[in-house]
């Protein structure tokens, strides 16, 4: 089956910081990482409803799936996009990725939506702990946005390719 007859997909989702006080005592982000139930970290994101946009959905589903309350939306970050087979079918998923802050540190993970864990973490363990390479590059560019401050958010948004993430390809619920 060529790649041309894959099912088209679209997601939106959400990378979530909070500013905290540091070991120095001096503000830095921290970023909401969730873990699904096959035990990947990686960010609240979800299909988009019929005419919902995708700054919607993903705010929605930011909430939805982490209990967060007093989410603002910031900037977009970037689209990715990656090929998987679920049930012998390709599938091309398209997933838009927005910048969010939240000044609640509480949150609750969605478990019906096989959500097991929300934890906010600096970003090198963040890093560390997200599963998925494509993933990895979308919280890259939010810490930078984070850091550069307000001017560095680009309206538009970047477009990536990230078709063939090893760790990925296979997994449905994946990057």
């Amino acid at each position: 089956m060529g790649r041309g007859r894959a099912k088209q997909e679209t997601s939106a989702g959400g990378v979530v910081y909070r500013m905290a006080a540091g070991p120095d005592g001096a503000p830095r982000p921290l970023f909401l990482l969730i873990r699904d139930s096959y035990r990947n970290w990686g960010f609240p994101k979800g299909h988009l409803e019929d005419g919902e946009a995708p700054e919607a959905a993903a705010v929605r589903e930011v909430v939805e799936e982490t209990g967060l309350a007093g989410v603002e939306l910031r900037a977009p970050i970037e689209t990715i996009d990656w090929y998987f087979r679920f049930r012998g079918r390709l599938i091309h998923k398209v997933c838009h990725f927005f910048l969010m802050e939240s000044a609640s540190a509480d949150t609750c993970p969605q478990r019906a939506e096989g959500i097991t864990a929300c934890q906010w973490v600096p970003f090198d363990d963040a890093v560390q702990m997200t599963s998925y390479a494509n993933a990895r590059e979308v919280l890259r560019r939010a810490n930078d946005m984070v850091s550069a401050g307000p001017a560095a958010a680009d309206p538009r948004g970047p477009q990536v390719n990230a078709a063939a993430d090893a760790r990925g390809a296979a997994d449905a619920h994946g990057y």
